[in-house]
């Protein structure tokens, strides 16, 4: 079932330095705190989508998402720092997830389009990451916060996506990620690896590694990324992946907690990467970038535990370009929905990052 119903939306800016040579932001997720505080986490301060200079960011709000705090730093290591998710822990407990990238593997493309100035101090910084520094930084990491304040020591994770892990009902952790494999030259060994599920039961400091999700005939591996994962009432795990040509969200379930998974089919959704929740209606709302003209982002929603969808629900539609989306959300007290994502404010600038504010359709 698809439609466009009317849906009740605020838009707003959470931050933006679209003109300042660092100041790109990308793939966001937000938390709430026991308090009410909310955190929005980020990719920061950037030169460009892709470059070497990515940190993890964090900015937050007091007062529902109508104002935000500046950025703050939360992991600067001297490699590219990616896509980082905030998962509450309960309380005002916080974790943080990220990816550090070699960005050498993209130096070739990034010449081809950058100016000589730009791209000789990158040259600089990337020439100076050795071996050792590789495979110190590169790879998929977990932070945790008592308070949102003060960051604890760096887990590593053998899977990696964008939001990161849910905590599921009995405490544990599960991440639903790309697997991801350091090679001895520090190398990051992710181009092809499946989407599989791992799960803690001490907060991070180990994992073990549960199934693999089998694709449809035709789709592969190497095409298949960034999946998300909410639990059911009933403890059934509904996954979403984004899958390219087309750029496309695939679902999977499992009902074992994670050690086998459904193959994964298309349902004609033109839209990712995929986040999910469960209202406390009893809705799975999962949000998405559309990178079809009109630009923008999009949710789905299912009031059958996944079994039909009301998809292509229009947040905004006014993106410049495609490079926008990442859209994650948290359900605000009375029932609204905060979905946070980035987006250029206008043509030519960088991206921001920014919030819709809306209800669930009638």
């Amino acid at each position: 079932m698809s439609s466009h119903p009317a849906i009740h939306a605020r838009h707003g800016v959470i931050c933006a330095m679209p003109l300042e040579r660092f100041g790109y932001f990308g793939w966001p997720s937000v938390a709430r705190q026991q308090d009410g505080t909310l955190v929005a986490a980020a990719s920061g301060l950037r030169f460009q989508h892709v470059c070497p200079w990515g940190k993890s960011v964090l900015c937050t709000s007091r007062d529902d998402g109508q104002t935000w705090s500046a950025p703050i730093v939360v992991n600067n290591t001297p490699m590219d720092d990616r896509d980082t998710g905030i998962i509450s822990l309960g309380g005002q407990r916080l974790a943080l997830t990220w990816f550090t990238s070699d960005t050498n593997m993209y130096r070739d493309s990034l010449r081809r389009y950058w100016n000589a100035d730009d791209m000789r101090i990158a040259d600089t910084i990337m020439d100076s990451w050795t071996t050792p520094m590789r495979q110190r930084w590169c790879g998929s990491w977990i932070r945790i916060s008592e308070d949102g304040e003060y960051w604890g020591e760096f887990l590593r994770a053998p899977v990696n996506t964008p939001h990161g892990f849910i905590v599921l009902a009995d405490g544990s952790w599960l991440y639903l990620g790309k697997r991801w494999d350091i090679g001895e030259d520090g190398t990051m060994r992710s181009h092809g690896a499946p989407i599989m599920a791992a799960r803690s039961n001490d907060e991070g400091k180990s994992w073990t590694l549960l199934g693999q999700v089998p694709l449809a005939q035709g789709l592969l591996d190497n095409d298949t990324h960034e999946p998300h994962v909410v639990e059911l009432a009933d403890g059934t795990l509904l996954g979403f992946l984004r899958h390219h040509k087309p750029f496309q969200i695939l679902t999977t379930k499992s009902t074992d907690g994670g050690l086998t998974w459904s193959t994964a089919q298309p349902n004609n959704i033109l839209g990712s990467p995929p986040h999910a929740l469960r209202h406390s209606s009893g809705a799975i709302v999962c949000v998405y970038g559309y990178r079809l003209a009109p630009y923008g982002q999009r949710a789905m929603i299912s009031r059958d535990h996944g079994m039909t969808w009301q998809h292509d629900i229009i947040l905004r539609d006014d993106g410049p370009d495609n490079d926008l989306g990442y859209p994650a959300s948290v359900e605000l007290p009375g029932g609204d929905l905060l979905t946070v994502y980035y987006q250029k404010l206008n043509r030519g600038e960088k991206c921001s990052l920014l919030y819709t504010r809306w209800q669930l359709p009638s």
